[in-house]
């Protein structure tokens, strides 16, 4: 039988299987020998030892879409980052740390900006406004409120969605209100992962729909990958991408050489301010990451 790894813990792997029941499983020892680990989103084939315990053994881990380094996950399509406009105040630091990241590992983003009843007049659209010159699609929420669910629903339908994002902006709260109409089969996910020894949160797959799957990602906060080099950094900033070319140096950093297009982009509006001192900021960390010697 298929299925969908969605959490694994101690050795013991939580399938979601075709036919929408949650099976305990082992992996086969042939996979240490190959040297392969299953992840948290591998799609594999199954074996049921126990069909009314429901515990059964992984037999083969299918093909890889793709694999995130951190959060350790696979066959993930996209990740939507979820920060509030206020309580608390959006980290934009932060939040252009997790663009690197996932542009770094060549995964789509979605920024969502929850609690959107709480912005101030003309806030919204100036963040939103920045992050979208920047090259990134934006959306904004507030499921208190109940206002653009609808939109989050079409942005995650059909796809397997990494949500990440600092305390307290309502991932919990946004997730809840997606897993309202899923099938009952859920309730027994939720009773089977929350048993015995096996409580500790780690990433896991929630299904919330046909095809469609939520990454919660608790912890998700380490979020700079060691081999990272200046160039990597550079461009997973996409804006300075149509005036990199123009500057005088080539290998410009864009900080204090002469003649660079990117600055004067920047002092032309046409590349934001916040996302530049981010830039300035994150190649202060990547350099101080460089290994001596």
């Amino acid at each position: 039988m298929q299925g969908k790894i969605i959490k694994g813990i101690a050795g013991f792997y939580y399938i979601y299987a075709e036919d929408g029941f949650l099976y305990e499983c082992k992996a086969k020892g042939i996979f240490r020998k190959e040297g392969k680990k299953p992840l948290v989103g591998d799609n594999v084939l199954m074996d049921v030892l126990d069909e009314k315990e429901k515990e059964g053994n992984v037999v083969q881990l299918l093909p890889r879409k793709n694999e995130l380094i951190r959060p350790a996950v696979a066959n993930v399509d996209q990740a939507v980052l979820i920060f509030s406009l206020h309580e608390p105040e959006v980290n934009f630091l932060l939040l252009d740390r997790y663009l690197t990241m996932m542009t770094f590992q060549r995964v789509p983003v979605v920024i969502c900006f929850s609690k959107s009843d709480l912005a101030k007049e003309g806030e919204l659209e100036a963040i939103t406004g920045r992050y979208r010159l920047s090259g990134f699609d934006v959306t904004a929420c507030s499921a208190e409120a109940g206002k653009g669910m609808e939109d989050i629903r079409r942005l995650l339908h059909g796809r397997t969605s990494v949500i990440a994002g600092p305390s307290g902006v309502g991932k919990s709260t946004l997730t809840n209100c997606l897993q309202s109409e899923v099938m009952m089969e859920t309730g027994t996910i939720s009773r089977k992962l929350g048993r015995g020894r096996h409580t500790t949160r780690h990433s896991q797959v929630i299904p919330v729909g046909k095809d469609t799957f939520l990454v919660d990602t608790p912890g998700f906060t380490s979020l700079f990958l060691p081999m990272m080099q200046e160039q990597d950094l550079e461009n997973t900033f996409r804006e300075f991408a149509p005036f990199r070319a123009d500057c005088r140096f080539q290998g410009c950093r864009h900080i204090k050489e002469p003649d660079c297009s990117v600055k004067r982009a920047l002092s032309e509006g046409k590349i934001s301010r916040e996302r530049y001192e981010s830039y300035l900021a994150l190649m202060e960390e990547v350099k101080a990451m460089k290994p001596y010697g």
